[in-house]
């Protein structure tokens, strides 16, 4: 084990490594690591020095505030590696300030910029063997931040880690989606966290999609919590509707996650000519919609699946299954947009930056 010293971080360089131990074909996501992570610690009222270390376990007090009052958030990125080995991010800008969006709503400190921008790309430096050329051949990138301060009484913690894991990735395939539109359950509620990224907002979406589960469907397309009527997110993902040829989404909102995906699909649709409608849709359009055969598309965005086709969605116990399309607008965003992310293609939004 080595140690380097750069002017802002600390680089502790792991003995050996286990790089030849995965099998970068048959990756399950989110479940390998590389061998390194990043970490920093606020105390005292200010950040720490950075430093990289090797990945392992690391203790917490019992009473650490994260634990008892649920004080985490996280961000969701992708690095990518071009045909010549050289290594992108993609729009890493947005991550970063939607990032400190969220830390501001949680009360947690936000994290400066040298530490999350600076000590990724040294991170992404030292793992860039775990980076595979190939479209398709992703590392996936988990910044987050925990509240650390002991005690229990109910108040925002003084401590905050701030960390960032990766784990290589393979396209993600989630299979063919069915989904319920909620009727009871709703992801979040104007005055609450649903902007923001935070841990809570995804733990209280498990109990009601178990139940979708159980009914046969992979995902709910949540609604709004004051009368249920509007579509707003389905699962973990932004959702757009296709009716006639005029693409539909629900604008953001203190309910709805500023996706960056989803807002880089918008402006991708509008320059190949798509009609883009950002405003409310309503179940009732939905549900008129697919009776009389206007409702041609529905998918998710999200950083993980980039595009998820969705073939059919249950309201009021009743199936309505989306029509089977060639060159759908799904695919051909998908298409564009990864093309851009593995630099296949011109980036004629700056959105690509080099590490």
């Amino acid at each position: 084990m080595s140690t380097t010293q750069t002017n802002k971080i600390e680089i502790i360089k792991a003995a050996t490594s286990k790089i030849n131990e995965v099998d970068f074909e048959n990756l399950s996501f989110g479940s390998v690591f590389t061998d390194h992570l990043l970490e920093c610690d606020f105390k005292n009222g200010e950040w720490q020095k950075p430093i990289i270390k090797p990945y392992a376990p690391f203790l917490l007090d019992p009473s650490a505030r994260v634990f008892h009052y649920g004080q985490a958030i996280f961000e969701g990125m992708k690095a990518y590696k071009d045909d010549n080995e050289g290594v992108w991010l993609f729009r890493p800008d947005e991550n970063y300030k939607r990032f400190n969006h969220s830390a501001i709503r949680m009360a947690m400190p936000e994290v400066p910029e040298e530490v999350f921008m600076d000590g990724l790309n040294e991170l992404l430096k030292l793992e860039e063997a775990w980076i595979k050329k190939g479209k398709g051949n992703t590392l996936y990138i988990r910044p987050f931040m925990i509240a650390t301060g002991e005690g229990v009484i109910a108040n925002p913690s003084d401590d905050y880690k701030f960390m960032v894991i990766l784990s290589p990735a393979k396209s993600y395939y989630a299979g063919e989606v069915k989904v319920l539109i909620a009727e009871h359950f709703s992801r979040a509620a104007n005055g609450g966290i649903g902007a923001a990224k935070a841990a809570g907002n995804y733990a209280a979406q498990f109990y009601p999609t178990s139940l979708a589960n159980k009914e046969g469907f992979q995902q709910v397309i949540w609604t709004d919590d004051a009368t249920h009527t509007k579509l707003e997110e389905a699962g973990t993902m932004n959702v757009f509707f296709r009716i006639n040829d005029t693409l539909l989404t629900a604008p953001v909102s203190e309910r709805i996650l500023d996706g960056i995906t989803r807002k880089s699909l918008i402006e991708m649709a509008i320059k190949e000519g798509m009609e883009v409608d950002v405003r409310p849709v309503l179940v009732s359009e939905l549900v008129e919609a697919s009776k009389n055969g206007t409702l041609k598309e529905i998918f998710g965005a999200g950083t993980a699946a980039v595009v998820n086709p969705i073939i059919g969605f249950s309201y009021h116990d009743e199936y309505y299954e989306l029509p089977k399309i060639e060159n759908s607008y799904a695919s051909q965003l998908k298409e564009k947009l990864t093309n851009i992310q593995h630099k296949l293609a011109e980036d004629p939004f700056g959105w690509t930056v080099k590490v």
